[in-house]
């Protein structure tokens, strides 16, 4: 196999480790089950990374209604839009790859969105939490938003997207064949409001490490401009005013926004088909540092997960996010548990419609500003 990466120790040692194969396509399946952000979740959607929930491995689907399971496919996710995602694995040394295994998906999804029985998919989650130790409304509250936590209206949100045909379908290779690729890319240029994409794990290994590298593949620029709404600021005030509270929600977004636009930051917005979301990057020898995105479901996500992935962020150490933290605790109405500096943790924007709530908030930023700058 070619290629490579490059580890550098805690010691300064430099270690090569070079693309090994998968033992087997179980192995590589049996990673994916396990840590399911192999998806590469910020790939397919940089302003609102998708998360994932494992239904279960093997999903039985039904070649006719009430039917049982005609054929299995090889894992079925929900991301956090309660979007059915179906995962097909194959080695590229399977001659499946190239053009069989399109077919079988393309039947799994077909008979999948006319013949799941929402109540028997669900049945399969609580059975995989079981065997697991885990408690299934607790993993899907893990999942949402706080103020979305409510299995009832997420399995809801799971049916409605069935009858729509609103699904993902992903390959997941260690290599991505051309073929497949092209293929991939052709039906997503057709395919509305369904979603075909590839997923390609390459694993290296050297002295006992080995690491995963995960690249989306399928996403043509057709696909971005118009397979989701690219949202605008217009668009996501306007979905914001909708809400019960949405008027002071709206006011304050546009706000930040302005903010933004007076420091000449560049204001990314995201492209999903149910949640818009908007967020400055403030550009920094050559890199664009992340803060949050504000969303039209009312909230605001800080990116600490994004600032512990990135060397390049003063906020990369771990004491500058509490610290970052400790600033955002000290707003009314605000409470970020500890345990949230890795990840991307969310709060109202609702706590910000007080004058004082907001320019004490606007403070902040520019502080989160000025570390960037000096770094």
């Amino acid at each position: 196999m070619a290629g490579g990466v490059f580890l550098i120790q805690d010691d300064g040692e430099l270690v090569e480790m070079t693309e090994q194969p998968y033992g087997s396509e179980e192995r590589l399946q049996e990673l994916l089950a396990r840590y399911p952000n192999l998806l590469a979740g910020g790939q397919i959607d940089p302003a609102a990374p998708r998360r994932w929930l494992l239904v279960s491995r093997e999903v039985g689907v039904p070649g006719e209604e009430y039917g049982g399971g005609r054929w299995a496919i090889d894992h079925l996710f929900l991301d956090q839009d309660a979007i059915p995602t179906l995962v097909e694995v194959k080695r590229s040394t399977n001659p499946q790859i190239r053009r069989e295994v399109v077919g079988q998906m393309l039947e799994y999804a077909a008979n999948g969105t006319a013949y799941w029985q929402v109540d028997a998919l669900r049945a399969s989650f609580e059975a995989n939490c079981k065997g697991k130790g885990l408690e299934s409304n607790d993993e899907i509250a893990k999942l949402l938003e706080p103020a979305e936590a409510d299995s009832e209206a997420f399995w809801q949100r799971v049916r409605d997207n069935l009858r729509a045909g609103k699904v993902r379908m992903i390959f997941v290779a260690d290599e991505i064949p051309p073929e497949l690729q092209r293929i991939v890319e052709f039906l997503n240029r057709q395919m509305d409001p369904a979603e075909v994409l590839a997923v390609e794990i390459k694993q290296y290994a050297g002295k006992n490490l080995r690491t995963l590298v995960p690249r989306v593949i399928g996403q043509t620029a057709e696909r971005r401009r118009t397979g989701a709404p690219q949202w605008t600021e217009e668009s996501i005030l306007e979905a914001l005013r909708k809400r019960p509270q949405g008027m002071d929600e709206a006011e304050v977004v546009s706000r930040v926004v302005d903010w933004a636009k007076g420091q000449a930051f560049h204001l990314h917005y995201g492209s999903g088909t149910v949640t818009g979301a908007v967020g400055p990057w403030v550009l920094h020898k050559g890199v664009h540092h992340r803060l949050f995105y504000m969303r039209t479901n009312g909230t605001l996500e800080v990116q600490f997960g994004w600032m512990r992935d990135h060397q390049e962020s003063p906020f990369h150490p771990e004491d500058k996010r509490r610290e970052l933290l400790r600033k955002l605790n000290e707003l009314p109405g605000v409470f970020l548990a500890e345990d949230r500096i890795d990840k991307f943790p969310t709060m109202p924007v609702a706590v910000l419609v007080e004058e004082a709530s907001l320019e004490q908030f606007l403070k902040i930023l520019d502080w989160v500003v000025n570390q960037i700058r000096a770094s």
